[in-house]
């Protein structure tokens, strides 16, 4: 007897947010005998978009997937992707020893805010784990203020200081209060 070895899927999902988008994904998850291992969904704007980590124990799982998402996209309108990963996921977090910061950016609406401070962590070599952002205008005055929150993965060999020193710069640069703090992970 041939023993299965777990296998593992990211799968991603957009479309009109309706109720029932979250249902006819985990009826599929369930019809294609895979476990959802972790999630993220989010409404954007009037579209619900979804990421999913799947894993599998039957040898035509994926098959299965490939044929289940097309009927989800012609059946319900969502846009499915996924694929096949190399092995189980390791969070970056255990891969490169680090510790969990906190970002927060307020200002007025300008571009190339995301774009400065994410070129910055990158630069760092840090993770970007989640990330929200929104404008909204303000009460009084209706400016449009703009909010950037972020869950990050520091390596342990970076210099938490230096960084802090540099995030501080682009936030006089542009304008905009940053935060940005250890956290417990």
């Amino acid at each position: 007897m041939r023993v299965s070895m777990k296998r593992w899927f990211a799968l991603s999902a957009i479309g009109h947010d309706r109720p029932g988008i979250v249902a006819d994904l985990a009826e599929l998850i369930y019809e294609c005998d895979c476990n959802l291992e972790d999630s993220s969904m989010t409404l954007l704007g009037s579209e619900f978009a979804v990421l999913l980590l799947l894993s599998a124990a039957s040898d035509d799982a994926e098959r299965r997937l490939a044929s289940g998402c097309k009927r989800l996209e012609w059946e319900k309108r969502l846009t499915v992707f996924f694929r096949p990963l190399d092995g189980e996921p390791v969070p970056y977090a255990a891969r490169a020893h680090a510790r969990r910061y906190g970002l927060q950016a307020v200002g007025v609406d300008r571009a190339g805010i995301v774009a400065k401070l994410a070129r910055c962590l990158a630069d760092h070599r840090v993770n970007i784990a989640e990330m929200n952002t929104q404008s909204r205008p303000e009460p009084e005055s209706g400016t449009p203020i703009y909010t950037v929150r972020m869950q990050l993965d520091v390596p342990s060999e970076v210099d938490a200081a230096a960084l802090t020193r540099r995030l501080q710069a682009i936030g006089d640069e542009l304008r905009i209060d940053v935060t940005f703090a250890e956290q417990p992970l």
